[in-house]
Formats: structure tokens, C-alpha cells, sequence
């Protein structure tokens, strides 16, 4: 058995593959179901990575709502010594900022630095709900191609052990279960790895924007504070 003759085999195999107008086509579920078990654990972290990222998605558009005039309605309102107004206002909006405030809300009468403090704490619990899950798809970008690469390096020894079980009767059929792991679970990896790359970028920017106005609320709130009543 030369390698010509195997070339030869992989070439014929790759005409029977090709269509009337000499386009390959390929049975997708075949290819996955040849790549493995480690196909099965890169298509179960591509469930998880979509799953993550819609959740998340929502989840960060919710917090990112704001009505425009809370802050002018809280800043009346403690203006006006309504603070229990102020307090269902917050209650009412449900979002990080408004439990944010109400936080400080609760806290009038004590020492601003005390409230300021009170109100980066809740912030900080606020982003870290909001990050919840986020880490997994960092995880699962940078696992998703190294589990192919795994599929890849198992593929390639499986095709070897088989050339070398086989002595002189090494046909296509042999190697091409070998070679299918090898190359499925490679495309595979860097598939799901790049769009969980993809996903979690979107997330975290989606993060920083809540995280932005956060901070620019919570400023906002404490010069409210400073102001003098009218």
C-alpha cells in the first residue's frame, strides 16, 4: 500500500462527495456524529454559550432602562422633605439605579460619607448580579478550541493506530474515521469559541454602559444631597 494509492482513495471519495455542479456537500449531522464524544461536549458548551449570552442580553437591557426624569422627580422630591415619595419612586422603577437610591434614600440623616458609601456598596452588588454567568462564556471561549484541539490530537492517534493494526490493508474507510475526529472537532471548537468570544465582549460592554451610568447617578444623587433645601 503506497501513499499514492491513498491519495488516490481520498480523491475518489472527495468526487462521490461532489454534486452535479461540482459543489461538495457534506451531511452536517453525519460530520458531528463522526466527531465524537467531544463533538457531543462542544455542541452541550454551545447550548450553554447561547443560553448565557440571551439571558444576560435581556437581563442588561432591563437594568439599562432609566426613566429620564427620575433623577429630577428624586431631586424634588427630597427638595420638598417627600422622602417616602422618593422611596416608592425608586421601588417603582426596579432597576440597579433605583434600588441604588432608594439605598441612600434610607440612609438621610446620617453622615454623607455614610451614604456614599452605602450607595457604592449596593452599586457594587448591583454589577456583580449583573455579571453573573459572564465568566462562563470567557470559559467557555477559551475551552471550546481547546477541546477541539483535544478531538484533533485523539483523531490523529486513532488514524495512526488503525494504519498500524491494519499492516498492509489500509484503505480510506480506515483512516477516514480518524481523520473526520481530527478535523470536525477543530472546526467545531473554533466555531463555538469564537462566537462565545463574540458574545461575551457584547456582554461586557453591555456591563460597562449600566456600570457608566451607575456612577454618573450615584454623583448625581450625592450633589442632590449637597444641594441647599429651597
Amino acid at each position: 500500500m503506497t501513499f499514492g494509492f491513498i491519495l488516490l482513495q481520498i480523491n475518489e471519495t472527495a468526487e462521490a462527495l461532489t454534486g452535479a455542479e461540482g459543489e461538495i456537500t457534506l451531511p452536517i449531522l453525519d460530520l458531528v456524529i463522526r466527531g465524537g464524544w467531544i463533538m457531543g461536549i462542544i455542541g452541550l458548551l454551545s447550548i450553554i454559550a447561547f443560553y448565557i449570552f440571551f439571558e444576560r442580553y435581556f437581563v442588561l437591557g432591563r437594568a439599562a432602562r432609566q426613566d429620564k426624569n427620575f433623577m429630577n422627580n428624586i431631586r424634588n422630591y427630597i427638595h420638598e422633605g417627600k422622602l417616602q415619595s422618593a422611596k416608592d419612586l425608586c421601588l417603582t422603577n426596579n432597576t440597579p439605579i433605583g434600588r441604588m437610591i432608594g439605598k441612600g434614600l434610607s440612609r438621610i440623616g446620617k453622615p454623607l460619607n455614610d451614604i456614599n458609601a452605602a450607595i457604592e456598596n449596593v452599586g457594587k452588588l448591583e454589577v456583580s448580579k449583573l455579571e453573573k454567568n459572564v465568566a462562563g462564556l470567557a470559559t467557555i471561549a477559551g475551552a471550546a478550541p481547546m477541546l477541539g484541539f483535544l478531538g484533533t490530537v485523539i483523531g490523529m492517534i486513532r488514524a495512526f493506530y488503525d494504519m498500524s493494526m491494519a499492516g498492509n490493508n489500509i484503505n480510506i474507510d480506515l483512516l477516514s474515521r480518524g481523520i473526520y475526529q481530527a478535523m470536525i472537532t477543530t472546526v467545531g471548537g473554533l466555531i463555538v469559541g469564537i462566537i462565545a468570544y463574540i458574545f461575551y465582549n457584547i456582554l461586557v460592554s453591555r456591563i460597562q454602559r449600566v456600570v457608566y451610568k451607575l456612577e454618573i447617578t450615584s454623583s448625581e444623587f450625592m450633589d442632590v444631597l449637597h444641594e441647599p433645601a429651597k
